[in-house]
């Protein structure tokens, strides 16, 4: 039998991989004294997917440094979140979760009789903690409530009283769960900074708080429930997960942004100790790495390949996620899964989606495309890859567009020539220049990288809409939402045919008098 840890053992299990934690000193003197109590909490909103493997890890190191470890399922959190859980398929999906956290747990071998499971309607609603919440209510100012949720709760243009309640719930779940800390993604970050300043002043203390990275989805940014080709659910079918893998970006060499990296970092080296990278004899076979660096230096280095990495990932993915499936392949559990998230009503092609109609229909008409003609050309002032466009596009004053051309288009054949720019992203800045939109080009498949503007048709002037064959009558969004991921999802059905013509799902780009292509990269992918 291994001998207990000590508080120093303790803390570096507590805290390894994490990303900041907030009352260092105090963690320490609890563990100096006793075990530490902790909480976890999730609301029950979308369906959980793979990167619920990262906290499920973190908790099986709680266990392991002693900690007495709580898991919240916030039911009443997902329906105060702007009804992300409507009312009627609370309870339904309340029940998911325990059974669906409970399966995971159990794949990566953490005793569920350490665990207490709570809801927070079980002691939410309760005269104490409702007479609490009206307490916080009279000393939180909007702005502050406001802002400890902005990371957290859906943002929307006309925000609900709900949305400023949630942040003040959380803060009091800390008290009347009775623990020491709560532990949450660092998105938690306001809020707990929030529970800090406001739980003295009701005469409760201020908790410590421990916070893990936000791990990369699939597609580089925030893995999401409400993203599908960001996330793998943990009821993916072997091919499905085989199929998001594939698409996952990985490109050789990148650990920025890097989900497949980042997966292997949080979920399967914590749990195994070690990473197993397959491979062909050939190509040097199997390799074992005991320290998540050297894989990452072997992979900056390109001594590892995307397509072993991913063929690796893939297989210890499938061993975590195999008893899952097969817990819900019962009767029981198949008819609670498809009543707590029923299959939304389709709107109709062509149509934004409604609100009963979630979620909305990605479609090309949503983007704003249009034909426009560079007036100016010049190298941003701080960045050497950059151009600084002005391209008109049929409005009153042309738009400052910033283009990553340098080292593909000689500026003297991008000045005065026609392009099609993606008109509706959100402007953002680029070292230091705020950028209007998007010039769209070609890329080459292979190496070494070739890059062409797309070419609108002759003829065409400036302001000119471009649409994909078959949606010329939907209206586009006035601007696409970045966490919605619009113009992404759309993007990765975009190509250049073998004619070099412009397609997505093999319908063409089109203004009124034809076709949009390029002018040599067929097979291409278009960005």
């Amino acid at each position: 039998m291994e001998p207990a840890p000590g508080p120093q053992e303790k803390y570096q299990l507590i805290t390894r991989n994490l990303q900041e934690v907030l009352g260092e000193e105090k963690l320490m003197a609890i563990l100096q004294e006793r075990e530490l109590k902790i909480y976890w909490g999730t609301a029950t909103t979308g369906k959980p997917h793979v990167a619920y493997f990262v906290p499920m890890s973190k908790i099986a190191d709680f266990l392991k440094a002693g900690c007495e470890v709580t898991i919240l399922f916030a039911d009443l959190h997902a329906y105060l979140d702007n009804m992300k859980a409507p009312w009627e398929l609370l309870e339904l999906r309340t029940r998911y979760y325990e059974h669906v956290i409970k399966a995971m747990l159990e794949s990566i071998g953490v005793p569920l009789e350490k665990l207490k499971f709570v809801r927070g309607t079980d002691y939410q609603l309760s005269k104490e903690y409702t007479l609490d919440v009206y307490r916080l209510s009279s000393v939180v100012t909007q702005h502050d409530a406001k802002k400890a949720g902005a990371e957290v709760v859906k943002q929307v243009e006309h925000p609900l009283l709900s949305g400023l309640l949630y942040p003040g719930l959380q803060a009091l779940d800390e008290e009347y769960l009775k623990v020491d800390a709560q532990f949450g993604g660092v998105d938690q970050r306001k809020i707990f900074t929030f529970a800090e300043k406001y739980l003295p002043s009701l005469g409760y203390a201020k908790r410590v708080h421990l916070m893990n990275p936000m791990v990369p989805g699939l597609t580089g940014s925030k893995m999401s429930s409400s993203e599908e080709d960001s996330k793998i659910d943990l009821l993916d079918r072997k091919e499905d997960v085989k199929k998001k893998l594939k698409k996952a970006f990985c490109e050789p060499g990148n650990v920025e942004n890097n989900g497949v990296l980042s997966f292997i970092k949080h979920v399967l080296f914590p749990l195994k100790s070690e990473f197993v990278v397959l491979r062909e004899e050939k190509w040097g076979g199997n390799t074992t790495y005991t320290a998540y660096e050297a894989l990452e230096k072997d992979f900056a280095e390109q001594v590892v390949h995307p397509g072993d990495l991913k063929n690796s990932v893939e297989v210890a993915l499938n061993k975590l996620l195999d008893p899952i499936r097969e817990k819900f392949n019962c009767p029981e559990l198949k008819k609670l899964s498809s009543a707590a998230y029923p299959t939304p009503a389709k709107a109709k092609p062509g149509e934004k989606g409604t609100k009963n109609s979630e979620p909305e229909d990605v479609v090309p008409s949503r983007l704003d495309i249009r034909v426009g003609k560079v007036i100016s050309v010049e190298k941003h002032p701080d960045a050497d890859s950059l151009y600084v466009e002005k391209i008109d596009v049929g409005e009153a004053e042309p738009r400052t567009v910033v283009s990553g051309l340098v080292h593909f288009v000689p500026k003297e054949q991008l000045q005065d020539r026609l392009v099609v720019l993606l008109c509706n992203l959100k402007p953002q800045k680029m070292r230091g220049v705020e950028s209007q939109g998007m010039v769209l080009c070609a890329s080459s498949v292979g190496e070494p990288r070739q890059v062409e503007p797309l070419d609108p048709p002759a003829g065409c002037c400036a302001g000119e809409r471009v649409y994909v064959e078959g949606y010329e009558g939907g209206e586009p969004d006035e601007e696409l939402k970045p966490k919605k991921k619009v113009f992404e999802k759309l993007q990765a059905d975009f190509h250049i045919s073998e004619d070099c013509v412009a397609q997505w799902k093999e319908r063409n780009f089109l203004t009124k008098l034809g076709t949009v292509s390029c002018k040599s990269l067929k097979g291409g992918s278009i960005s």
